[in-house]
């Protein structure tokens, strides 16, 4: 089914009728910000890292996103009112609160929430009948970060995403499931319906590929060859028990030679569907020529406009579409003479009291939560400041989370990974058990409590800083810096290997390199460590408070960026 722009308003005053948040303003509004003239004879809907949320979420973007070496000063590391000036965006707009964190509370009292399939699955209907031919592409991240998610080993989102029309996607946590977990799914439930593409995973022993690396589709007339790209860092980032027998990689001589394949097979377009990360697609896409379009994902970053790369045969356009179901992308392509002589994108977000809920999904997602609902809506405590996660070193759900793990574990310093994903709580909300598991469902989720010596401390933390920091994309191998509690420390981003940690201290005293500390973490990476899951932990540890109060944020003391736009 699509819809066509006098079927959506009918549906927005359908909605309305039935008491949907839609009045006639509000319908108007929905119906001017989604109203996107056709252009163009092929189009790309993209969206990425949703991370198995199937309902509306708040997500509050980072106040610190920088950017270092060639990064720095430039998209997709501003924040704030640098990005706002950057792609022309108004104060106080929906687009300002969508791709900034700025006023945060307030705007997202004003505008709702963002996302959820049922509201997504509105706006491609919509966009789809207003356009010839047109393909929907995941980036992947789409079957982790909840809880249904995890105990459903992504069938929930799996459902969701035929149900949506996915047309081609490519993976990065949905290996955490494990191997055969993805087999399975690749091989039943998207057998005729969803192509898995990733050129940069082979076997171990003989490099054989794992899955189809490109297909090109023929849309309106037009070859259109998409190649796949899963994250290449997955061994590292997560443990290699769960792809023992694959290899990953960047593969850009083999990236050189697919595209240079499938134009030979008579593509007039190229597409690269990568979850590497905008730095990596960046640098990438100067290197590797052939390559009209990078679809990106990973890094989470919502770039409202795409960055052209100028190569050895031509110009790359390379976006990233943020995460949490918030955006949808639209690149349009005018197709003349076997290749693209024009380009309209926009990065929509997806305003859910603007999008009426699109009937068949909504009931698909109302039949995946019902075995879990009542279990997940179990009330825990009731937050009195706002809660999120996103940013380069600390967010105050981490700060929670940290507290929870030094007290309940008896330790002097806690360590929490620096993911990107989990949603974000206003004051006055409910902690419930769902928000809990938004925050901590993965599939290697064991607290653990160690011994480290300082110099171990310090060594551990110069590790993470040059995966988030090194001046080479390519080296760039995690998310953000490992959140860290009871300790403080400096941090210079732009300097060497092995000089960017500094002054670390735990209650004012600098840290001994010779003596030992009690350290708690969580989500290990190390081979045979077994632990409680971190949502018991911070269960517990809520039940037990009832309120949480505004957390003082444990961050570094920075050095050497100022300047940086990418620090608000």
């Amino acid at each position: 089914m699509s819809l066509s722009r006098r079927e959506f308003l009918q549906a927005l005053g359908a909605a309305a009728a039935a008491g949907f948040a839609l009045d006639a303003r509000t319908a108007s509004q929905a119906s001017s910000f989604y109203d996107l003239p056709r252009f163009g004879n092929v189009s790309l809907l993209h969206f990425t890292d949703c991370h198995a949320q199937l309902l509306p979420v708040h997500f509050r973007e980072p106040n610190v996103n920088l950017g270092v070496a060639a990064s720095a000063n430039r998209p997709p590391h501003l924040v704030g009112e640098a990005l706002l000036r950057h792609f022309r965006l108004r104060p106080g707009s929906r687009e300002a609160h969508a791709f900034t964190h700025l006023d945060f509370e307030r705007a997202a009292r004003t505008y709702g929430k963002l996302g959820g399939f049922a509201h997504l699955a509105t706006l491609v209907k919509k966009l789809r009948a207003g356009r010839r031919a047109s393909l929907l592409l995941d980036g992947g991240d789409t079957w982790q970060g909840s809880a249904i998610s995890l105990w459903t080993r992504g069938q929930d989102m799996v459902e969701a995403q035929k149900l949506l029309g996915v047309d081609i996607m490519t993976g990065h946590w949905e290996f955490t499931y494990g191997a055969a977990r993805v087999k399975e799914v690749v091989e039943r439930d998207f057998a005729g319906k969803i192509e898995f593409l990733a050129q940069n995973v082979q076997t171990s022993d003989f490099g054989d590929p794992v899955f189809k690396p490109y297909a090109i589709r023929e849309l309106a007339g037009v070859p259109v060859g998409i190649v796949g790209q899963a994250f290449p860092y997955t061994p590292i980032a997560h443990p290699r028990r769960f792809v023992a027998e694959w290899k990953f990689g960047i593969e850009e001589e083999r990236l050189q030679r697919l595209a240079d394949e499938i134009r030979g097979r008579g593509a007039q377009v190229v597409v690269l569907l990568s979850h590497n990360g905008m730095d990596v697609d960046l640098k990438l896409a100067s290197r590797v020529a052939g390559i009209d379009v990078i679809l990106g994902g990973h890094t989470h970053d919502g770039v409202p406009e795409p960055v052209v790369v100028s190569n050895a045969k031509g110009r790359t356009l390379v976006t990233n579409a943020g995460s949490n179901g918030k955006f949808l992308a639209v690149l349009d392509l005018d197709i003349r003479g076997g290749r693209i002589s024009g380009h309209r994108y926009r990065l929509l977000p997806v305003f859910a009291n603007l999008l009426p809920a699109d009937l068949e999904m909504a009931r698909l997602i109302e039949a995946q939560r019902a075995p879990y609902a009542g279990k997940l809506s179990e009330k825990l405590a009731v937050t009195e400041a706002l809660l999120y996660r996103r940013g380069n070193f600390n967010g105050s759900f981490d700060q929670l989370i940290l507290d929870a793990l030094m007290e309940v574990k008896g330790a002097e310093i806690a360590f929490s990974p620096g993911f990107r994903w989990g949603t974000t709580l206003l004051p006055g909300e409910a902690i419930t058990l769902e928000q809990v598991m938004n925050q901590t469902a993965i599939t290697y989720p064991d607290v653990t409590l160690t011994e480290m010596s300082g110099a171990r401390l310090k060594a551990v933390l110069e590790d993470v800083c040059d995966n988030l920091f090194h001046p080479d994309p390519y080296y760039q191998q995690g998310g953000d810096m490992v959140r860290v509690g009871g300790m403080t420390y400096s941090c210079a981003p732009g300097a060497k290997m092995g000089a960017r940690i500094g002054d670390m201290r735990l209650g004012g005293r600098p840290i001994d390199p010779g003596k030992t500390y009690k350290v708690a973490g969580w989500a290990p990476v190390a081979e045979g460590v077994r632990g409680e899951p971190m949502w018991d932990v911070l269960a517990d540890y809520l039940r037990a408070r009832k309120f949480v109060k505004a957390r003082r944020l444990n961050l570094p003391r920075l050095v050497g960026v100022k300047g940086n736009l990418g620090i608000a």
